[in-house]
């Protein structure tokens, strides 16, 4: 799979479905599952690494659990799914050359085929235009932007009429730039359908309802596996309580197999 793929699921009218891995583990569920395309997000630093926010997360973190997922694909390469890597916080808003440098490292030292990075600010439109010139694919993500989270917090994005031209303004712009898909968080579902109508990339909402040319998920929510579930990601399973449950009664079936040796005596 690679990026012009899912740009041709668009075209042919085929959903796109994309999930998040963090380790080998999880990577082999989400490619059994059937996952179009796999995200390292950098919610890994909440999911696997106990922040309380993506900011953290580093270059050679992400680096490191992109190598750990790639080694969880069984099928043949050309049969994997599209591996995309998040570029962490002030790995790519400090110039283009410095983001070159960071998005070169993940295609260079990883089987990551794309990058995904955040916002559409004047900046960030320059750092896009310079990577794609460079040969490097780039996800675009608006809306809800995790990495903004002090200025935004995590309250849905785009609810009034300016703010949501605006958006559909940075979207035409992501695709100018070379994006060739766009993430949409926690936004207004009619306005995720009109952008979805005037863009030819793909669209893929994450709490951004049902018009949008594909989905995407963190894995660790779907399972029920973190501990404050996203209002627009509820859990398929209760995970957490499943598996402590199951560990809870192994634990309690081990009991001692042998007599235990006789008190000493007392003196």
């Amino acid at each position: 799979m690679r990026p012009a793929d899912l740009i041709r699921q668009k075209q042919n009218g085929r959903t796109i479905t994309i999930l998040t891995a963090w380790d080998s583990l999880s990577a082999a569920l989400v490619e059994a599952a059937g996952a179009d395309a796999v995200l390292v997000g950098d919610s890994l630093a909440m999911v696997a690494l106990g922040h309380a926010t993506t900011l953290p997360v580093t270059l050679d973190q992400m680096r490191h659990h992109t190598l750990a997922v790639s080694r969880g694909f069984a099928a043949a390469p050309s049969k994997q799914p599209l591996l995309i890597c998040d570029l962490p916080f002030l790995s790519y808003q400090c110039g283009a050359d410095l983001a070159v440098q960071a998005a070169g490292t993940l295609l260079k030292e990883t089987p990551a085929a794309a990058v995904k990075l955040e916002g559409a600010e004047a900046e960030v439109l320059a750092v896009i235009d310079r990577l794609v010139r460079m040969g490097i694919p780039v996800m675009g993500h608006l809306g809800l932007t995790p990495q903004a989270v002090h200025r935004l917090g995590y309250r849905r994005q785009a609810e009034d009429p300016v703010s949501q031209e605006r958006l559909l303004n940075q979207a035409i712009a992501l695709e100018q730039a070379g994006c060739f898909a766009l993430v949409l968080e926690h936004v207004p579902s009619a306005l995720a359908g009109e952008v979805r109508r005037r863009l030819l990339i793909p669209v893929i909402g994450i709490g951004a309802g049902d018009d949008c040319d594909g989905q995407i998920r963190v894995t660790a929510d779907l399972l029920g596996l973190t501990e404050q579930q996203p209002p627009f990601s509820p859990a398929l399973i209760p995970g957490q309580q499943l598996f402590v449950e199951a560990l809870r009664s192994w634990i309690s079936a081990q009991t001692p197999t042998t007599t235990p040796p006789p008190a000493a005596p007392d003196c």
